[in-house]
């Protein structure tokens, strides 16, 4: 049971915002901090199923002005894939504890940082390589997993996306109405499994102005915000966030 007090509005404002900013402008890599910030304050699953109809309502919000810019067979490769990877995350759910997944999530955070650190610093290269239907659905099948057990497929499809030299916009494109699709085919294990609750969909309600805030803003930054001082700010949210998540875990 979620409490609507303070710490749940002063958390999760910010949270889904920065989550709809990351998913409107700049490829959803790192738009599960909004997720995992969240899940500092509330059950690992009510966080879940408090963020998935918010990234749904951003993935809406966001889909006109990126609307055929994507590239089709990344797309499809990725989505075809995402179907085996949610379907073997909603079984592995039934199977596990809340202090798996705030350990999952966690290292997902530190991981994600530590990945993006290694390129930035020229110790991990990837190479621009011609498309590949079987990496494009073994993209999708990690990242519709990860997907589905912490918000965060934007990390291992971004690995994928990267190789395939796209424009900026395209990289954004792609993400979008991959992840459109990704989310919708959470909805129905979400509910059967019970993590959608009528708790968590007042959550949700309360907090939609945020993320149609954040989706806005994401929009509108993509051409103006330099990527270097986004990511830079996201690095440090998901450090902090992946090291408290894991020593309570652990704890």
């Amino acid at each position: 049971m979620i409490e609507f007090d303070w710490h749940f509005f002063i958390v999760g404002a910010p949270a889904i915002m920065f989550g709809g900013i990351s998913k409107g402008g700049f490829g959803s890599g790192a738009a599960f901090v909004g997720g995992a910030i969240l899940a500092l304050v509330v059950p690992p699953g009510a966080a879940l199923a408090v963020i998935l109809p918010l990234f749904m309502l951003i993935d809406v919000a966001t889909l006109k002005p990126y609307w055929g810019k994507w590239h089709t067979p990344s797309a499809k490769g990725m989505i075809l894939g995402a179907i085996p990877g949610v379907a073997l995350a909603a079984w592995v759910y039934t199977a596990v504890d809340a202090d798996f997944f705030r350990l999952l999530i966690g290292a997902i955070c530190l991981g994600f940082v530590a990945f993006q650190l290694a390129r930035a610093q020229g110790w991990l290269r990837i190479e621009q390589m011609p498309f590949s239907r079987p990496f494009a659905w073994g993209a999708g099948l990690v990242g519709g997993f990860t997907s589905f057990v912490s918000h965060a497929g934007g990390p291992p499809t971004a690995v994928f996306l990267l190789s395939q030299g796209l424009s900026k916009t395209a990289y954004q494109a792609t993400t979008v109405i991959t992840f459109w699709a990704v989310n919708w085919m959470k909805v129905a294990p979400y509910a059967f499994l019970g993590i959608f609750t009528w708790n968590t969909l007042l959550g949700s309600l309360l907090l939609a102005p945020f993320a149609l805030i954040g989706a806005w803003i994401g929009v509108r930054a993509h051409d103006y915000v330099p990527e270097r001082a986004f990511f830079a700010l996201s690095y440090i949210l998901l450090v902090v966030t992946g090291v408290r998540l894991i020593w309570v875990a652990v704890a």
